[in-house]
Parts: C-alpha cells; structure tokens; sequence
C-alpha cells in the first residue's frame, strides 16, 4: 500500500512540472514573437526663397594718433552710411553693431600702431535691393574704406517663414513614409495596420541645388524634414 502512494505521488509531480514547462514554454514563444513592424522614413523637400537679407559690414582704420585714427573711422563710418543710402538704404534699416581698438608699440620703427574696427548692420527683407548693393561693394573701397577681412563681415540670407510650411512638410514625409511602408508590406504579403512609433527630423535649410555653400550663403533655398515611422503590420 506505501508502495502505490509513493507510485501516484510521483506520477502526480511528473505531470505537474510537465504541465508546468508546456505553459512557460508557451509564454516565451509569445514573448519572442511580438508584432510584426516595419520602420521607414519619409522626406519632404521644399525650394524657397530668403526673405531676410543681412551685411555686416566691417571696417578698419590705422595709423599712429588715436585722435587721427578715430577720425578716420568716423569717416569710414559716415561714408558706408552714405553708399547706402544711394542704395536705397532707409536710415533704420543701418545700425551700428560695435567697434573695437588695438593697439600696439613697434620697436622696430618706435612708433605706436592703432587700429580701429567697427561694424555697421544693414538688415532688409528686399532681397534685391541688398544684392544690388552688396554687388557694388568695390564702390566702397574706391572711396577710400578698408572693409575688414577677418571674418567679421558678411551677408547672409534667411528664411523666416519656416513654421508656414512644416504642417504642409510633416504631411508630406508622413504620407511618402507610409507608402514605402505599404511597399514592403505588399512585397511580404502583409498589410500596413497603423503607426506605432513616430520621431520628427529636425527641419534643415541648405542651399539647392547647384548653390555652393551653406543655405544661408544664398536666396535660392531648399527646405527638408525627414520623419521615422513604425508601423505594425497584419
């Protein structure tokens, strides 16, 4: 009689821990399977045209007096003024974005060496108006200004309408992203079901195509925003 006992408890336990590895087997063949995904992206590309053109114009002025230095860069100053203004240049549209002196003694020729630079802004959203002038330049330096080289200088070109065309961009990458979906759904004999993860690209502005330099180097723009879509297929 002990014998039996012992005979149908172990029976008892052999298909309980049976019972037990067919369910968690189970459970991890769930786990490893998950839903089908696909993952795409979608661009959208846009040309636009800068509505916001900026020169730094830097100067400098040298010599050996303070006092005759500074006059000259108050001339130089005035003188810019001038050559915008002839440019079609309204008085708000130039301010005056700084100035700076450095100076130093040469032992060579016991002499002191100033020099004064200086910046004035002309900021306009007539584009043309600024590219004509920016393209007459030269006439500056026949009049006697040294436009600074070091970098402090420059025109740049803008696009500040961004926000009127990202909803019309993120529709667009979306719905390019979900036909490259549809494609790879369609090739695999599966189905698109709906989006499970989203991630927006940041927007970039560069030049188009066949514009050297950055996006910012001219008015001839190009917008684009890629989006990265998951989507769950059936």
């Amino acid at each position: 009689m002990r014998l039996s006992s012992s005979i149908v408890a172990a029976a008892i336990l052999a298909a309980g821990l049976v019972l037990a590895a067919v369910i968690v087997g189970q459970g991890l063949g769930s786990f490893r399977e998950g839903p089908s995904v696909v993952t795409v992206r979608g661009v959208a590309e846009r040309d636009v045209v800068a509505d916001l053109a900026t020169w730094t114009i830097a100067t400098q002025a040298n010599g050996t007096d303070l006092a005759e230095v500074q006059a000259k860069a108050d001339r130089d100053a005035e003188t810019v003024r001038a050559f915008l203004a002839a440019n079609g240049f309204a008085p708000a549209e130039v301010q005056p974005r700084g100035s700076g002196v450095s100076q130093y003694f040469d032992s060579t020729l016991g002499r002191m060496n100033i020099t004064i630079r200086q910046r004035l802004q002309a900021r306009t959203t007539d584009v043309a108006k600024m590219e004509r002038a920016f393209a007459n330049q030269a006439e500056l330096i026949r009049r006697g200004v040294a436009l600074d080289s070091d970098g402090m200088g420059g025109l740049t070109y803008s696009f500040t309408k961004l926000n009127d065309v990202k909803p019309e961009m993120i529709a667009e990458a979306t719905k390019a992203a979900r036909e490259a979906a549809d494609q790879f759904a369609a090739d695999s004999g599966t189905r698109v079901a709906r989006i499970r993860q989203a991630t927006q690209g940041l927007f970039t502005i560069t030049g188009r195509d066949g514009d050297p330099g950055a996006g910012t180097d001219t008015p001839n723009q190009k917008v684009r925003v890629v989006t990265t879509i998951e989507f769950t297929l059936r």
